[in-house]
């Protein structure tokens, strides 16, 4: 699979084949439906199957007090389609004059023009165009013109709701990332820099690495079993997502300690994923209680990891 951070210059292999259009933030059930039809579309016509998304999100740039936080990040989400068997990805950077175009030039500048497509694969909600004002319907009749297939994938439905990437956020959000889980197609993961603590998790002998700059939607706080893929292999992990009441520290914090490692980390970008959340973060009366529950978290996290191998 191929990344590409523009629309110029674009091989002719990527071009000429099946293309979808849409944010594809958190990769998750519903867009796995649409990119297994983007597949079989392409392999129909014999050409590349495509993913078109946009970095930043429109809303980003339109409404930033709207925005909600993303659940992955462009390389991220490059990853997981390619799981999916996409050919290419193109991350358009996302700009106000791109946003300007109508749904018209849009369609015969992207689809059209830029990426050649025989054919279109979309979501029944697709929209398009300066203000949203290109639907399904009008891509219907735009391809018709330009002698396009399209199909429309009906969205996938959970427990009676459809899976969508707002429904995911609510959940990561309230911590309940099992539940989110079953909506993904991976476990939900978020990614940060090990930047230097307090040391009080190795005077204890569990040391952490404490995260910084995570761009993407934080769990609610507690503590969770995880696992972290790191120089070739899978560490279980035991996380802990906000702040130390024991020894009287407010500030939230992301701290992942990592069984059976011993490494150095500092500076370096560690992915965690959070598998299942163990509790609420608890204030102790004393270190020895806080070392014994630290003692059970790890081995519930040992058991997750173990289960989702």
């Amino acid at each position: 699979m191929k990344l590409f951070r523009s629309l110029d210059n674009l091989p002719d292999s990527s071009r000429r084949g099946a293309v979808t259009i849409g944010n594809f933030d958190g990769v998750h059930r519903g867009h796995a439906r649409i990119v297994e039809r983007l597949v079989a579309k392409a392999r129909q016509f014999g050409g590349p199957a495509v993913v078109f998304t946009f970095d930043p999100h429109p809303v980003r740039l339109l409404r930033p007090d709207k925005a909600p936080p993303p659940l992955t990040w462009t390389d991220r989400k490059a990853d997981l389609l390619a799981e999916l068997g996409i050919d290419a990805l193109i991350a358009c950077p996302t700009d106000f004059q791109f946003l300007q175009q109508s749904a018209r030039e849009f369609f015969d500048r992207v689809i059209r023009d830029a990426l050649q497509a025989r054919a279109v694969v979309e979501g029944a909600n697709f929209f398009f165009g300066r203000d949203r004002s290109g639907n399904v319907q009008r891509l219907r009749e735009y391809c018709a013109e330009a002698g396009m297939a399209l199909e429309v994938v009906e969205p996938v439905v959970l427990d009676g709701e459809v899976v969508s990437s707002s429904r995911i956020r609510t959940l990561v959000a309230q911590g309940h990332v099992e539940a989110a889980r079953r909506l993904l197609t991976q476990p939900y993961r978020i990614r940060g820099r090990v930047v230097r603590g307090a040391g009080r998790g190795r005077q204890l002998g569990f040391p952490t690495a404490n995260l910084d700059r995570v761009g993407t939607l934080l769990p609610a706080e507690g503590i969770y079993a995880g696992r972290v893929p790191l120089d070739g292999a899978v560490l279980p992990a035991a996380i802990s997502l906000g702040p130390n009441p024991t020894f009287g520290e407010g500030a939230l914090k992301v701290e992942v300690h990592l069984l059976d490692y011993t490494g150095w980390l500092y500076d370096r970008e560690l992915e965690v994923d959070f598998l299942a959340r163990l509790r609420d973060i608890q204030r102790y009366e004393s270190v020895e209680q806080l070392l014994r529950q630290m003692d059970r978290d790890i081995a519930a996290a040992r058991q997750w990891a173990v289960q989702a191998a």
